[in-house]
C-alpha cells in the first residue's frame, strides 16, 4: 500500500500543502504502507533549486517522513514522450496551434482555477485536416497537444473510479474537454505525467484535493488508453482564506515557513487541520 506527496518546488508550502501531506502519511500509516515524496517540477521556468531543500525541510518539521529518495520529474522526460508517442500513434491525440490570447477570447465553461487551460476547449484545431496540420505545423514549430476526448472516450465505454470520500464515480471523459498533453513551452504537461508517475510507483491509493476530482476523470482514461493499473482515490475537502479560496502560492498563501517564523511550533499547525483531517481519513477503510 503506497500513498504519496507530490508538490511543485516553485514556491514555500502553505497549509494547504500540510494537510495533502498529512492527509497522505496518515493514509499510509492507518492502512499499513507507506509514503513517496515526488516533486512535480516540469514547469523548468517556474522551480527554484532551494524549494527542492525547503519542502523536505517543512515536511521534517511537521513530522512527516517518506520512504527513498523523492522523484524528480524532469529526470522523467523521455519516459512521458514515450507514452506521448504512444498516444499519437493511436490517433488519440493532435496538435494544437492556438495561442494562450486566442484561448482566452475562445475557450467557455471555466471549470476550475484561473488558467486558460482550464477552460473548455471549442476543438479548433481538432477540425482541423491533415494537410492542414502539417502545413501549420511547418509553420510554427511552438503547438501543444491535445487529447481527442471524444474519440478516446469511445475506447473506454463505461467506467467509473472509486473514491474513498465520494464513492463510485462514473466517467464522464468530456468534463474538461480536449486536455493539453504536452506544452509548448515546459513539454509534457500535468495530466499526462501524473498518470504515468503514479503507474511507474506503484501507488495504490492516490490523495489529493477536491480541486482535482475532475482531473481524475481524464486520469483514469489515460490509465485505460495506456494500460496502467487504476489506483483507489481520496479526495480531501481543501484549506481556504478567509475569503473561502483555496490556499495558492499564486494568492500569496501565509506559507508554512513564515508561520514557523513567526514562533508558532508544528503542533499548533496540526491543531488547526485535525477537524479537516479527522473528517477526511473517517473514509478509510
Amino acid at each position: 500500500m503506497i500513498t504519496r506527496f507530490a508538490p511543485s518546488p516553485t514556491g514555500h508550502l502553505h497549509l494547504g500543502h500540510a494537510l495533502a501531506a498529512t492527509v497522505a502519511y496518515e493514509t499510509a500509516r492507518t492502512l499499513g504502507g507507506h509514503m513517496l515524496l515526488r516533486m512535480e517540477d516540469i514547469d523548468a521556468s517556474r522551480v527554484r533549486e532551494e524549494y527542492y531543500d525547503a519542502i523536505e525541510e517543512d515536511l521534517h518539521w511537521l513530522g512527516i517522513d517518506w520512504q527513498g529518495t523523492p522523484v524528480r520529474q524532469l529526470e522523467r522526460m523521455p519516459v512521458y514522450h514515450q507514452a506521448l508517442a504512444h498516444l499519437q500513434e493511436m490517433d488519440l491525440v493532435y496538435p494544437c496551434f492556438c495561442t494562450r490570447k486566442e484561448l482566452q477570447a475562445m475557450t467557455t465553461a471555466p471549470q476550475q482555477g484561473d488558467d486558460a487551460e482550464a477552460a473548455l476547449y471549442p476543438g479548433i484545431c481538432r477540425a482541423l485536416s491533415r494537410n492542414e496540420r502539417e502545413a501549420k505545423m511547418c509553420e510554427r514549430p511552438g503547438y501543444a497537444w491535445r487529447l481527442d476526448v471524444h474519440k478516446a472516450s469511445k475506447l473506454l465505454g463505461d467506467a467509473s473510479f472509486l473514491d474513498l470520500r465520494h464513492g463510485e464515480i462514473r466517467i464522464d471523459a468530456n468534463m474538461l474537454g480536449d486536455v493539453v498533453l504536452a506544452r509548448k513551452d515546459i513539454g509534457i504537461a500535468y495530466h499526462l505525467a501524473v498518470v504515468i508517475d503514479d503507474a511507474a510507483q506503484n501507488i495504490t491509493h492516490v490523495t489529493r484535493g477536491d480541486d482535482l476530482l475532475s482531473s481524475t476523470h481524464v486520469h483514469v482514461l489515460l490509465q485505460h488508453l495506456l494500460g496502467l493499473p487504476q489506483p483507489l482515490y481520496l479526495h480531501h475537502e481543501l484549506v481556504c482564506d478567509d475569503q473561502g479560496k483555496r490556499l495558492a502560492k499564486r494568492y500569496d498563501a501565509l506559507s508554512l515557513r513564515s508561520m514557523r517564523e513567526a514562533g508558532l511550533c508544528a503542533d499548533q499547525i496540526m491543531e488547526r487541520l485535525r477537524p479537516i483531517l479527522d473528517r477526511n481519513l473517517s473514509a478509510l477503510p
